[in-house]
């Protein structure tokens, strides 16, 4: 295989189902365009299931490192994997390493990477935040006065 995935229009699946499927002998996937939704992603069955093998793997490696209290080895390759931790407190470093463990596993149990990406996404916003001084102040100073009564929210009676 040369290249991670190639594009192609969601119509040439349509149209020629067979030879865009002879595409995944060239590459690891296919991105499909799509116009008017999200793009999907072609690939095949045995490529997930190699994908799956990885995650669980990697997700078990993860938290036997935080199990057996290795933590000084993930932190020290944390910055190579995710670049903008590095703009993290260390508590939030903590927080995040025992966050993504717990998340990894449970992912990986369920087949589903969605939310490690999400926590990751999360984590990296939050860095985004503290790596600008200008907009972490506005973020975290206090208000100024009281902000006022909260209105009561609909289908909901004041008590």
């Amino acid at each position: 295989m040369t290249t991670a995935y190639e594009d192609v229009p969601f119509s040439e699946l349509l149209h020629h189902p067979a030879a865009t499927a002879r595409r995944l002998d060239a590459v690891r996937a296919l991105r499909l365009r799509r116009r008017d939704a999200g793009d999907l992603a072609l690939i095949r069955a045995d490529q997930l299931e190699q994908d799956s093998t990885v995650v669980d793997f990697t997700a078990r490696l993860l938290a036997g490192l935080v199990r057996t209290e290795n933590t000084a080895a993930l932190r020290q390759a944390l910055p190579d994997a995710l670049p903008w931790s590095v703009f993290l407190p260390e508590d939030d470093i903590e927080a995040m390493l025992a966050e993504l463990v717990d998340t990894a596993r449970g992912a990986a149990a369920l087949e589903n990477l969605a939310p490690i990406a999400l926590l990751l996404a999360q984590w990296r916003h939050s860095a985004e935040i503290y790596a600008d001084p200008a907009l972490h102040a506005i973020l975290t100073r206090e208000p100024d006065g009281d902000l006022g009564p909260v209105p009561v929210p609909e289908g909901e009676t004041a008590e």
